[in-house]
Parts: C-alpha cells; structure tokens; sequence
C-alpha cells in the first residue's frame, strides 16, 4: 500500500514538472501561487503562535477555535465559488486500471496533499505546535502536530468529496435545481459567519464568545486545532475525544469521496434524461432556438446566440459559475440593504445598499467570461475553420451570456428596492450594476482574448490545472478591479444622488454599460481576429 502511494506520490510530481516545462505563463502562475501561499503561511502562523501568550481565553481557546474553522470552511468554499481544485492527476485516467478503491482513494489524497495550498496550511497551523510547546512542552506539541496533520487531511478530503459530489449532481441535469439551492446556502455560509463573529466581537465582548468557541470546539470545523491547549492544560481525555471526532469525519468524507468516484473514473455525463426518439417539428433549427428564445433572428448571429445560451444552462462548467454567481450576487447586497436600512433607522444615513456590494456583485457577473474560450477548447476549431468573423462571435457570445446575467441583477435590484423601502433605490443599484457588469464585459472579453488558458478534460466542472489556478484568481482580480475602476464615474453618482434624481441613475448606467461593451468588443474583435490560430492553441487541452 505505502508502495502503491509512494507511486501515486511520484506520478503528481512528474506531471507537474511536465506541466510547467516550456510554458512560461503557467510558471509565472505556479511561482505567483507560491507567493500567495507562503504570505498565508506566514501570517497564519503568527497568529495562530499567539495562542502560546497566556493572556486568557482569547488567545487560548478563540484563535485555535474561530481561526480553526476558517481555514476549513475555506477548503470548502474557496474551490466552489473562486479558485478551483488541482486535478493533475484525474480520476478518469485511472478507469481501465485494476485498482481497489480504497488504494485509489489513498493515492488521489497524497496527491491532492502534494500541493502549495496544503504546504501553506500545514506551515500556518505549525504555529500552534509553536504555541503547544510553549503552554506544555514537547508533549503537547506532539499532540497537536498529530492534530494539526489530521486537520490538514480533513481539510482535502471535505474539499473533494464535496467538489466530488456537486460534479455529479451539476452533470445531472434533473438534480441541477437541488444542486443550485445546497451550493447557494453553502456559499451564503461564509458572509453570515464572518459577520456574526465581527458583530459579536463589537457589540458583545470576547467574553461572551467563549460559550460558542467551546461548542465550535467540538465539531470537526476546530477540534484538531484545540488538543494541543487541551494536553497543556491536562485535558487528556478531551484532546482524545476532539482526535476521535476528527478522524471519524475524515473516514466519513473519504467514504463519501469514494462514492462519486466511480461517476468521475466514468467522466458519465448520466442525468441528461432519457433520449428522445422521432423528429421534431420544425428540424434542427427548432432544438438549437428553445421556445423562450424562439425570438431571436434565424442568422448565424441568432444562432450563435442560440448556441452560447444553451450551453451555460447545458454546460456543468458554465452552470456551475451561473449558480456561484446567483448565490453571491443576490446575498451580498441583500444582507448590506438590511444592514444600511436597520443603521439607517438612527437617522444616520439614507437606507440602501453599500456601493462596495453593487460593485462587487456587477464585476463579478462579468468575470465569468474572462475565459469564455477556454469553455470551448478544442471545439473552438470550428468557429475558426469556418472564419466566424471575431466582432459576430463577441457579441453573440456576450448576449448569449447576458440572457441570463442581466434578469439576475434586475431581480437583485427589485430585492434590494423592496427592503430598502425606498423606490429611487431600485433605479440607482440596477443602473450601477448594469454600468459595472458594462465596464466588465469590456475588460473580460479583452482578457478573454489575450489570456485564454485551457480547461483540464474532466468532468468535474471545478477542477483546474495545475499552476492555473493562482492564473484564474490572478485574472479574475484585475478584471474585477478593472470593470470597477471604468465604472467609477457611475458608483460616485450612484453613492450621492438622492431623492428623484436617483430615477436618472438607472438610464445612465445602462447606457455608461452598454457603451463601454461595446467599446471593448471592437477592441477585442480585432484580436481575436488576427489571432484566432494561437487562441485555439492556447484553449486545446493538452495530450
């Protein structure tokens, strides 16, 4: 077994060493991920050494416990709504091998440990072995070695499984609908969370966060961070308890990972409902043009239209960035309209959402698209055989995206006017976001262009490729800053106009958005036409 591990071990390292050689981008990307990782380290680690002050519970019990949790929840919800998972080594490769399970699962978790995202942390929860050994010497320190190491293996195997799981409800297309509710909670988990522990901390006090530090305490979310305080403090028997509790879930999420490996060994796209037989009124041009879009001109225009709108609904990967996108976009202005009209009660300042928010929200209902090739891969060869011209396959591409992007920021608007009782309020949030998402067509379809990099061939829509994963983040950071920056003119005057000159904002930021699409379309279709060859090369998946 430790043989076969070892195996599995050496294959992750040679691919990716062979998937840096020669490519000096993904290098660039690899190198920037290192940095990124290293900072985490650094800072984690110092923070969670403090637990070895004694200075009381704060630093004893509510470091391990909250910063604990974080570190998991964001195994769990940075690869779903941002960064993806490493997959070098898929599982689908693996299919035609005799290979129990068990060793397969064993081998995909090494090498899913292999990774600077573990390395960082493992290094930044090295400090509270720091910490231990300063409380309760080298005994304790051992302890929570073991324990921060178990933590670590919860941490990969909670992001697998679950990234594992919703791979195949998202390729079901009659569980999509269940998908899109559980991902949308999960990813509304985060805001709560953060804010309910900045809340508490203001309004409360540390002291009154210990009770729930001490239930967290005993969940898998922080009991590997607490047995190291446990042993220093004498606590045999619970720092024994909290390892238990650990490795049982971490037994449970393998089993589960273990259940939807088969259907990503398979690459099953099972789910899509049964085929339908006969002939269709109206021939093919009827199943390309769905009834609800069935007003589109029967042009190649409306058809590649046609064709983008189908599949972001059709496509697991594209569905999956529709779903991460509805679950952010509608909780965060959502819950900064509740919290500026309860503020706004005081008479402190007018109700309505935070200009933060709507930026946030309208550049990140664009940076979906700033791999929008990479979507494609190889089956972009097409477009480019028959000389799709770039400005025609630019804006279909984008309206074809917009269909569904632009009814999500109306009905966030509508949302956002109701809570904030303030009518003006829906005209000047639906004008921002449609003068951001505007601005972040622009940027991405540019970007979209320039920077396509390729999609690994899984089937599990969150997975990436080795060393494009910092590449991804990295991007997506500057289109959102970008988008946001070119709508800047249009947030000031969203953020001061008042009363019914807040009806103008609406007009004005479709328009501000409109034209900067447009503008930064034309750029883009004259590159995109020059070189249309190198962007295939770039989004084909490697052999």
């Amino acid at each position: 077994m430790a043989l076969t591990l070892g195996l599995f071990a050496r294959l992750k390292l040679r691919f990716l060493a062979n998937s840096l050689r020669g490519k000096g981008w993904r290098i660039a990307g690899f190198v920037m991920g290192c940095v990124a990782g290293g900072w985490f380290a650094v800072v984690g680690g110092i923070v969670f050494a403090l637990t070895g002050v004694d200075r009381g519970p704060a630093f004893t019990l509510l470091i391990p416990a909250f910063g604990g949790a974080t570190v998991v929840l964001g195994w769990l919800f940075i690869p779903l709504v941002w960064a993806g998972v490493d997959e070098t080594l898929d599982p689908a490769r693996f299919a035609l091998l005799p290979l129990p399970r068990r060793t397969l699962i064993g081998g995909l978790l090494v090498a899913a440990l292999l990774g600077v995202p573990a390395l960082a942390t493992l290094v930044a929860t090295a400090g509270l072995v720091v910490g231990a050994a300063a409380r309760g010497g080298v005994v304790a320190a051992v302890v929570q070695l073991g324990g921060s190491g178990l933590a670590l293996v919860l941490c990969v195997a909670l992001s697998r499984s679950l990234t594992s799981a919703f791979a195949s409800l998202l390729r079901a297309r009659r569980t999509r609908d269940l998908a899109a509710v559980v991902l949308a909670l999960l990813a509304a988990l985060l805001g709560p969370l953060q804010i309910g522990i900045v809340t508490a901390l203001q309004s409360t006090g540390v002291d009154r966060l210990v009770r729930p530090a001490q239930v967290l305490g005993w969940t898998p979310l922080a009991a590997p961070y607490l047995v190291g305080m446990d042993v220093a403090e004498g606590r045999w028997l619970a720092a024994a308890g909290r390892l238990v509790l650990t490795a049982v879930a971490v037994v449970l999420l393998l089993w589960w990972w273990s259940r939807t490996l088969p259907s990503a060994m398979l690459g099953a796209a099972s789910g899509s409902g049964p085929v339908r037989s006969g002939r269709v009124a109206g021939g093919p041009t009827a199943q390309l043009y769905p009834r609800i879009i069935g007003w589109l001109p029967r042009t190649a225009y409306g058809a590649l239209i046609a064709r983008e709108a189908r599949y972001w609904w059709r496509d697991a990967r594209r569905r999956a960035n529709l779903i991460t996108l509805t679950a952010i976009g509608v909780f965060l202005p959502v819950l900064g309209t509740l919290g500026a009209t309860s503020f706004g009660s005081a008479g402190t300042r007018s109700p309505g959402p935070p200009t933060f928010a709507i930026a946030l929200v309208g550049s990140l209902a664009a940076v979906m698209l700033a791999n929008q090739f990479g979507f494609d891969g190889s089956a972009y060869a097409s477009h480019v055989i028959v000389g799709v011209p770039g400005r025609l396959e630019l804006r279909a591409r984008a309206v074809g995206y917009s269909l569904y992007v632009v009814p999500i920021l109306v009905v966030i608007a509508v949302i956002v006017g109701v809570l904030s009782r303030h009518p003006g309020q829906l005209a000047v949030t639906l004008g921002a976001l449609l003068a951001v998402y505007g601005t972040g067509l622009a940027v991405n379809v540019i970007v979209s262009v320039l920077a396509a990099y390729s999609l690994p061939e899984t089937s599990n829509p969150f997975a990436v490729k080795t060393g494009t994963g910092m590449t991804k983040s990295l991007f997506a950071l500057v289109a959102m800053v970008g988008a946001v920056l070119a709508a800047l003119p249009v947030l000031i005057g969203a953020a001061l106009l008042t009363g019914a000159w807040s009806w103008v904002m609406l007009p004005i930021g479709a328009a501000y958005g409109a034209v900067l699409a447009a503008l930064g379309i034309e750029i883009a279709a004259d590159r995109l036409d020059r070189r249309a060859p190198e962007l295939l090369a770039a989004v084909s998946p490697e052999r």
